[in-house]
């Protein structure tokens, strides 16, 4: 039986974007498909600009600015079909990708799945958030299979296999409705990055799989939001880690992976020092700063999804290397580098 999907795009002051990349969305969506567009209270002419020119598309508009998490979870409230696609509003799609997506999501087993993830202005290079799917070493690092830190690679068909991943990325992430629903969706409490990592990692703790689709292609223009030099996103990259490793991980391993996670996090600003970063290193110290403030809050959802899980250890797809050290000091810029 053929997978229906509820597409959901939020958006905020975003029309240049959703002139330039929904078009191509709306190409796509088959007759058991569905489009909505979560507008988080936008001014710049977004709702007449649906109505004229992708009347298809659902507008549910927003009383304010809830931004990703907010976004996504109200948009989602109000889909109707089998899986949730959330997808930003600067991806251009393939004609073919709800097809690809839907042949995986026949197995019942996948709870969630990300398309491989291109660049729009390079496409023939994987793009920064998500490539062919996402990883998180020991210390609970993020990188991706076609991208460790700010190195990209060409894709040459390296990474055209179906696997198992930890993480989908945010830019272009399926989920089944259900399993969304079940794990309470987005954790508002991260307002932008790594709420699909956390995400993810909670539907690993309960008994789901996470794969990566190659052949659904998309291509993300990426930066939309904040780039990735921006200081906000060093914030919120910094704090919303330690969000994620107090939250998810298991007993065992808590402890020594935030000891390890402020000692990194310290050599980071020293390299922030040596560059004279000033904007990073006061977000690093921002970052724990309200990490601390919220960690009585951390704990108690800790110990709601400690009560909850099936999954008392890591998940088996958590790779248990040092990311920093085989990038940075032995060189090792590919995944396919990677020791297994």
């Amino acid at each position: 039986m053929s997978t229906s999907f509820s597409v959901i795009i939020v958006t905020w002051n975003g029309l240049h974007h959703l002139k330039e990349y929904l078009p191509s969305v709306v190409k796509s969506i088959r007759s058991q498909d569905e489009i909505l567009i979560a507008d988080n209270a936008s001014s710049d002419g977004t709702k007449q600009w649906i109505k004229e020119n992708a009347p298809i598309c659902k507008h549910l508009l927003f009383d304010q600015n809830y931004g990703y998490s907010g976004g996504n979870n109200r948009g989602a409230s109000e889909a109707k079909k089998d899986v949730l696609i959330f997808l930003n509003n600067d991806v251009r799609v393939s004609q073919e990708w709800l097809d690809e997506l839907d042949n995986a999501f026949s197995n019942l087993d996948i709870s969630s799945a990300q398309p491989a993830i291109y660049s729009d202005k390079y496409p023939d290079e994987f793009e920064y958030a998500g490539a062919s799917g996402g990883f998180l070493d020991r210390n609970a690092y993020p990188f991706c299979r076609g991208r460790i830190f700010d190195f990209t690679e060409v894709d040459h068909g390296q990474y055209a296999d179906q696997i198992p991943i930890m993480w989908a990325s945010g830019a272009a992430i399926a989920v089944r409705k259900e399993v969304f629903f079940a794990r309470k969706g987005f954790d508002e409490d991260f307002m932008f990055h790594m709420e699909e990592i956390d995400l993810c990692w909670r539907i690993w703790n309960h008994g789901g799989r996470i794969i990566v689709v190659p052949e659904s292609k998309v291509y993300h223009l990426g930066g939309g939001s904040l780039h990735r030099e921006d200081p906000r996103k060093t914030y919120f990259n910094f704090r919303n880690n330690l969000f994620m490793i107090v939250k998810n991980s298991p007993r065992g391993s808590l402890w020594i992976r935030i000891l390890s996670r402020l000692i990194l996090d310290g050599i980071s600003s020293f390299h922030y020092l040596a560059k004279g970063n000033w904007k990073s290193i006061e977000s690093i110290l921002k970052a724990h700063r309200d990490f601390y403030r919220s960690l009585p809050l951390m704990v108690k959802k800790r110990n709601q999804e400690l009560a909850s899980r099936i999954i008392q250890e890591d998940p088996p797809v958590f790779w248990n290397g040092n990311i920093l050290y085989h990038y940075y000091i032995a060189g090792r810029l590919r995944y396919s580098d990677l020791p297994k």
